[in-house]
């Protein structure tokens, strides 16, 4: 545990020294959030987050892009590290296959972000690039999460959901449909959830936190080692995202932090116990899913607003208050997830 603690604090220490210089490089390539009309996914306009975001103007966007950066550097020297010392590392899957996952979904996903981040900030024309639209995103990241799906199925061997009590659910091929499903909701879930300062990165320390307990638990040191390290970058980064925030996430971290953090879920294989640990990304998507249902079939708004956190805001939280609650019931459903999930090892 002293050696993984010691990576969460070298993680830390790097990413500390490197964000200031890279909030600077973002300004200085005026990657930053403009004030511009936004629609939600039926392309009905968005009045009222373009209201609340309006004091965002002018910050840096893109720190996503470091965090995704230093992860990929130190993950791989650590386990160079290790493996040049000859110091086994424990893991459930053949690890290889396992290492390879964990940075291809990180990597894949955070390019899909980036271009999304590159076409909204940077105003290119659909006719000039293809154009993230909502359906085209989403059918990209179905296509990259079958493959991630096809690849635990095959590579790793997993086709079973583990639910507590009700034992284990053996899915066979079908593994590979819910392994896509899983990701693609998870990677739009974080996205969605990332609308306030420090929401959305304050939600995911708690959910790797957890996931870091139970890695270490089942003795899956590859996992325990890329969470330490995720950590540690968080730990830096959030200290610039909360409230008033001198950089944001962007799209390139959003979706390839959703996406990695279920993938993290689907290796740790407890889904009972990782709906509760994850519960707010998933009430911030359920609202937003519900209401989108609710306006495309019955031409009718089922909230004043959604998701979650902006109804919040629209009653008149302020957005310190609203982040500040949601991460204390995340501490709570995080300790609630986390007894599940040591009752049943």
């Amino acid at each position: 545990m002293n050696i993984l603690l010691s990576l969460l604090l070298i993680s830390f220490v790097v990413n500390s020294i490197l964000i200031i210089p890279f909030i600077k490089l973002l300004y200085t390539f005026k990657f930053t959030r403009r004030d511009q009309k936004t629609t939600d996914p039926l392309g009905k306009p968005a009045k009222f987050f373009d209201l609340l975001n309006l004091g965002k103007s002018g910050t840096p966007v893109g720190g996503g892009i470091l965090l995704v950066l230093s992860q990929v550097f130190l993950f791989t020297l650590f386990l160079s590290w290790f493996k040049f010392h000859s110091l086994h590392i424990t893991h459930l899957y053949p690890r290889r296959a396992e290492i390879f996952i964990l940075i291809f979904t990180l990597i894949s996903f955070a390019l899909i972000g980036l271009y999304d981040d590159l076409l909204k900030f940077f105003n290119f024309k659909e006719r000039q690039f293809f154009g993230l639209r909502f359906r085209t995103k989403l059918l990209i990241q179905l296509g990259v999460a079958l493959f991630i799906g096809f690849w635990l199925y095959f590579k790793l061997g997993i086709n079973f959901v583990f639910l507590g009590p009700l034992g284990v659910l053996y899915l066979g091929p079908f593994y590979i449909l819910f392994a896509t499903l899983f990701i693609v909701f998870f990677a739009n879930a974080f996205n969605i959830t990332d609308g306030l300062d420090g929401l959305a990165s304050g939600l995911l320390l708690f959910n790797l936190i957890s996931f870091w307990f139970i890695s270490t638990a089942i003795l899956d040191n590859i996992l325990s080692i890329y969470l330490a390290i995720w950590i540690g970058s968080l730990l830096a980064f959030l200290y610039f995202n909360i409230y008033p925030a001198r950089i944001m996430l962007g799209d390139v971290g959003a979706l390839s932090f959703g996406a990695v953090l279920a993938l993290i879920g689907l290796l740790l294989g407890k889904i009972i116990p990782i709906i509760f640990i994850s519960g707010l990304f998933i009430l911030e998507a359920l609202s937003s899913l519900l209401q989108l249902t609710a306006k495309k079939f019955f031409h009718r708004r089922l909230f004043p607003i959604a998701p979650f956190h902006l109804l919040l805001r629209k009653r008149g939280w302020d957005e310190p208050k609203v982040v500040a609650r949601a991460w204390l019931a995340q501490i709570v459903l995080a300790i609630l997830g986390l007894f599940l999930a040591m009752s049943n090892l």
